[in-house]
């Protein structure tokens, strides 16, 4: 991996998710269905897009005739102050959130097949390269991406989301992987439709991976009568960049109920939604965040990350967080008054571990009370020593603590730890703690560290020091088929590397007349390697060579009709050239 300032800063709970970019096992045809989509997309983008995206081509590093190699790209993103990495194709959706925090995008490595290359479901290295890559050179959106992957990695998930991911990644694998036996794909479709309509209330991270479908992957900018795209599923997609501006397709205005727009990867979109500016965008991100647990905290926070049922992190109005799986909470009047965990718990402050109050000290949960001591205003975070002596809370000594909501704390004080000149916890042994007669923690349970804040803050998915808490990302257990193809097929990809020589290095005419030849006797349905030997015969289009391959690409037609604009298109893409030759 090419590594530049950017990389260096990422957290190594993300690098398990990183993989060499197998550039070597791209075949020719690869590499033409690339040049065929790159050709296309700036012969029809450059009039429909966002104004940033030819730019954007060039300052990223994209080359049209040949798929990008990560080492070249991660050389000019720095410039930019963004980097790329290669991944196995679909990662969870906080990771890739965590990604683009850190101004990294995350590029499938993989490239889709020649019967998709109008649309694939797959996450390719087409549409992230080719869509996303680009647009992040304009500045203001380049910020809005960022501060969505900060907002969106905080998150929770539900351990449904878990489920349709898995299934969402399952279907996209067999898809990509030209020969899944239709039975799979269906049986793998059905299990996804599944799962879709047995989803309750929708998690925070299914809610804003709408607003980020619609904005990022299909997003059209400008005039509601004429937007632009900016979107990477559409620009990645030459199908789908021509159908999306077409009046079939509704429009409409951006804003905050684009949230409760489900949508479907395995088919194109019945509606697209039309952003006035990128500044916009986020607009409606901050409103969303303001109705997260990561910003509302309370309650609200810690039922979320309870029914989150994975790591997720409670922060303390006095600044600590508590990392952990948080199992109970206890309430009074609608406020969080007591709060637990099951298994490994950290304890943090401004998302840094506290010295002694890791996961495997803290290995069995945690527990502690939330709120004001009772007959007091000032919140005990607060409390200077003095303060704390007048309520006869002692260093050293036997204490009783009684908060507002009617937990009582009673052991003997051993320890305060205070952080920027707030406490933050409270260490007791001999310790009893009780709510209402019910015993919260007992005695001969060992040491009770107690947690000091007023209120729950903010809750948020994930450690807050995730490095600390040993948290990683496990790669995914299916990973993306290795293609592995027959004799008959790599003699086909062998022809389309003589084409390439030849564009490249002029070599034997001789050899395009043995490849066309090839093609009408044993490929006779090979459109695109038709289209490329053609191209090279485009001043000699009236010979018989070039006529030939036209009456090919006709008969082709004829016979699939479903593919006739992709043949139709490459054609006027050979007349255009032919006419700049004249």
């Amino acid at each position: 991996m090419e590594s530049n300032e950017v990389l260096a800063k990422l957290p190594k709970h993300l690098l398990s998710l990183v993989i060499d970019q197998p550039y070597n096992e791209y075949t020719s045809r690869d590499h033409a269905v690339w040049r065929y989509v790159m050709r296309q997309n700036t012969r029809y983008l450059s009039k429909v897009a966002h104004g940033s995206y030819i730019d954007g081509l060039r300052k990223t590093g994209i080359n049209i005739e040949q798929i990008p190699h990560m080492y070249g790209m991660n050389r000019i993103l720095k410039d930019i102050g963004w980097a790329a990495v290669a991944v196995d194709g679909f990662i969870p959706p906080t990771a890739f959130m965590e990604f683009q925090a850190y101004k990294v995008l995350v590029i499938a490595a993989d490239i889709r097949p020649i019967n998709q290359i109008e649309y694939t479901p797959a996450p390719d290295i087409i549409h992230e390269a080719a869509g996303h890559a680009p647009i992040i050179a304009d500045p203001e959106y380049a910020e809005y991406l960022q501060l969505f992957g900060e907002i969106g990695s905080k998150a929770f998930s539900s351990a449904h989301d878990y489920k349709v991911y898995e299934a969402i990644r399952h279907l996209s694998i067999l898809k990509a992987d030209p020969y899944t036996p239709k039975k799979d794909i269906e049986k793998a479709e059905i299990a996804l439709a599944y799962l879709d309509r047995g989803n309750g209330e929708l998690s925070e991270m299914s809610l804003i991976r709408n607003l980020h479908w619609w904005t990022v992957e299909y997003g059209l900018i400008g005039d509601l009568a004429k937007p632009k795209i900016y979107g990477a599923g559409l620009l990645s997609s030459i199908g789908e960049s021509y159908s999306s501006l077409q009046p079939k397709v509704k429009k409409i205005p951006y804003d905050i109920n684009a949230v409760d727009y489900k949508f479907d990867i395995t088919t194109r979109q019945p509606q697209l939604f039309v952003t006035p500016s990128f500044d916009h965008l986020s607009n409606v991100l901050d409103e969303f965040g303001c109705r997260m647990a990561l910003r509302r905290g309370g309650l609200y926070g810690v039922q979320k990350a309870i029914e989150s049922e994975n790591i997720g992190t409670c922060e303390y109005s006095s600044g600590l967080q508590v990392s952990g799986i948080f199992t109970d909470v206890i309430e009074v009047k609608g406020e969080p008054v007591y709060i637990k965990t099951g298994g490994p718990t950290s304890l943090n402050y401004r998302f840094k571990q506290l010295d002694g109050h890791d996961k495997n000290y803290h290995s069995h949960g945690f527990s502690s009370p939330i709120g004001k001591l009772i007959n007091q205003e000032k919140p005990l975070e607060f409390f200077t020593d003095n303060e704390l002596q007048d309520q006869g809370i002692i260093l050293n000594s036997n204490v009783q603590i009684e908060f507002a909501s009617g937990v009582k704390v009673k052991g003997k004080l051993d320890q305060i730890l205070r952080k920027d000149g707030n406490i933050q916890v409270m260490t007791f042994s001999n310790c009893l703690v009780t709510y209402k007669e019910k015993v919260l923690f007992d005695p001969s349970w060992g040491v009770y560290d107690m947690a000091v804040g007023e209120k729950i803050f903010s809750a948020f998915s994930g450690a807050a020091d995730p490095d600390a808490f040993e948290f990683k990302f496990d790669p995914p257990k299916e990973k993306t088929h290795k293609i592995i193809h027959t004799p008959e097929v790599i003699k086909l990809h062998s022809l389309y590397q003589k084409v390439r020589d030849y564009r490249s290095y002029k070599t034997d005419p001789g050899e395009l007349e043995m490849v066309f030849q090839k093609i009408q006797s044993d490929y006779p349905n090979e459109w695109l390697l038709a289209l490329e030997i053609l191209e090279q015969l485009v001043e000699k289009s009236k010979n018989g060579h070039g006529q030939r391959a036209r009456n090919l690409l006709i008969q082709i037609k004829e016979i699939q009709p479903e593919i006739a604009k992709l043949i139709d298109d490459g054609l006027v893409l050979i007349d255009e050239k032919a006419v700049l030759q004249l």
